[in-house]
């Protein structure tokens, strides 16, 4: 029987990146550690040298303990995803990379996954389930909802306020609030790659450009 038993949902480029994290994280806690990815609609059986199993193919392999990493961007779904997996029991692992800063007073839900160059100042509150990708920072005082996506290099400085379910682009800078009036983006809000963010998003509005306003087809 296996000691530790980890399937990283999502087969895709993320799932792929964040799979090595997980190892590194736990390969000397566990004298018998196996992982896998999980994704019920991939082809493939086998990437990178890791087994691609469909979820309940993963529910009958045993082990001691057994964990599962929500490795997908669509906040929708990890949501949905959290919600099937709990009527299995299954716990939810937080992945850091070794290289990650954390400083002072900083509190992250359940779940995250902070990919390399991570850092997360002083002062901050996250909910669960966030995911920051590579070289993404959050500065001092900012406090962050549930399911919330950060893609690769976001800087979100001090004093901002982030909803759940918001999707933050490539590159995006979201200007710093003042004390008592954060910067707000709403639920669902979706920052486009590269955008400079310098005043509030309302929910459920995607912005672009420099300074980002909303995206009009």
């Amino acid at each position: 029987m296996t000691d530790c038993l980890v399937g990283v949902y999502g087969a895709s480029g993320f799932g792929r990146e964040v799979l090595p994290l997980v190892r590194e994280q736990l390969e000397s806690q566990y004298n018998n550690l196996k992982l896998v990815f999980v994704d019920d609609g991939s082809d493939e059986r086998e990437l990178n040298q890791y087994p691609v199993l469909r979820y309940e193919d993963f529910l009958q392999l045993d082990a001691n303990k057994r964990f599962v990493v929500f490795a997908i961007a669509n906040s929708q779904v990890r949501e949905a995803l959290e919600a099937k997996c709990a009527k299995d029991n299954l716990e939810v692992l937080s992945v850091e990379a070794d290289n990650v800063v954390v400083l002072d007073s900083v509190d992250v839900g359940k779940g995250a996954i902070l990919c390399h160059f991570t850092q997360l100042t002083s002062n901050i509150k996250i909910g669960k389930h966030f995911h920051a990708n590579i070289y993404s920072y959050v500065a001092h005082d900012c406090v962050i909802g549930d399911y919330v996506t950060f893609a690769p290099s976001v800087r979100c400085n001090g004093n901002v306020h982030i909803e759940d379910h918001a999707y933050i682009g490539t590159g995006a800078v979201i200007k710093q609030g003042a004390p008592g009036k954060p910067l707000v983006i709403g639920k669902g809000a979706i920052v486009g790659m590269g955008a400079v963010v310098t005043k509030d998003v309302p929910p459920g509005v995607t912005v672009v450009g420099n300074p980002a306003r909303p995206f009009s087809r």
